[in-house]
C-alpha cells in the first residue's frame, strides 16, 4: 500500500477505534475499505513457547519473517532483547522484483519481510517466533494484516535451514492442536528463499515517523503489546539500522 494510503486508512482508523464506523475510499480507482464489521482479528497475547527450539551455537543467528507492513514487524523487533539487528526487506520472490514499488502490485510472490540477526545467547529462535505470533501480527490472518491486503502482507516464516523449518512447522502444528487462536493458523513456511534488502527509506520507520498517523495506529500499539506481554525481553532503545550502519 502507499504510504499516503496508509496514512488516510490510519486517519479513518482511529476514528474507528472509537467506535464509530468509517468507510473510505482511496484513491481515484473507487477502493473502498469498511474499517468496522470486517474480518476479526485476535487480540495481542501470550501464546505457549515452542517444545523445541533451534540449538544454541556460538556467535549470531538470524530468521526471517513476514506480518504485514515490515514497518511494524521490523519496529517491534528492533525492541526486543539480545536482537543485534532487524532490516525491512522482501523475501519469496526474485532479485528482480526485489523493490517496494514491484512488491506492492501483489504479483511478485514477495512478502514484505523483516530480517533479524539475534543473540542466540540472550534469546532463541523459539522464542522469537513465540514474539512474533503473540504480539507482532495476527498469523490467523489470509493476505492482510490490518487495513493491508495482498500476498506481499501475507504471514509466513522462511526458515534459513532445516532445523529453522522443523522447529518452525512443529510450533505451527503445536499452536493448532492447543488451540492458541479462535480461527487457525494462516502462516506459511517456505523454504529456499532469498532476502532482498529494503529502499534505505523504509528502515527504521517507526522510530523515525513515531507520530505518523498509520504507525501511530497500527505499529507503536505492536510495541506496547510487547512492553506488556514480554517484559523479561522488551528493551527501550531499538537496535537501529542507521546505527548499525556506523
Amino acid at each position: 500500500m502507499k504510504d499516503r494510503e496508509k496514512t488516510l486508512l490510519a486517519s479513518i482508523g482511529t476514528i474507528a477505534r472509537l467506535g464509530l464506523v468509517a468507510l473510505a475510499v482511496i484513491g481515484g480507482g473507487g477502493l473502498a475499505l469498511k474499517l468496522n464489521g470486517g474480518s476479526p482479528s485476535e487480540e495481542a497475547k501470550r501464546i505457549p513457547p515452542a517444545l523445541h527450539d533451534v540449538a544454541a551455537t556460538s556467535g549470531t543467528q538470524a530468521l526471517v519473517l513476514a506480518g504485514g507492513c515490515f514497518w511494524g514487524v521490523q519496529g517491534a523487533f528492533q525492541h526486543v532483547a539480545g536482537v543485534v539487528s532487524a532490516t525491512a526487506g522482501y523475501a519469496g520472490g526474485s532479485a528482480a522484483t526485489a523493490t517496494y514499488e514491484m512488491t506492492e502490485t501483489g504479483q511478485t510472490a514477495h512478502a514484505e519481510a523483516v530480517e533479524i540477526v539475534f543473540d542466540p545467547t540472550q534469546i532463541t529462535y523459539g522464542q522469537l517466533l513465540q514474539i512474533f505470533f503473540s504480539v507482532v501480527h495476527d498469523p490467523t490472518q489470509v493476505d492482510q494484516q490490518g487495513p493491508d491486503v495482498g500476498k506481499q502482507y501475507r504471514s509466513a516464516i522462511f526458515p534459513l535451514n532445516d532445523e529453522q523449518a522443523k522447529v518452525a512447522s512443529d510450533y505451527i502444528a503445536q499452536l493448532g492442536q492447543e488451540g492458541a487462536f479462535s480461527r487457525p493458523i494462516a502462516t506459511s513456511t517456505e523454504v529456499g528463499k532469498t532476502f532482498y534488502r529494503a529502499e534505505a527509506y523504509h528502515q527504521d520507520y517507526v522510530y523515525n515517523n513515531p507520530s505518523q498517523p498509520y504507525v501511530y495506529a497500527y505499529e507503536q500499539p505492536k510495541i506496547e503489546a510487547l512492553k506488556r506481554l514480554f517484559p523479561a525481553q522488551y528493551r527501550e532503545r531499538p537496535a537501529l539500522v542507521a546505527e548499525q550502519a556506523g
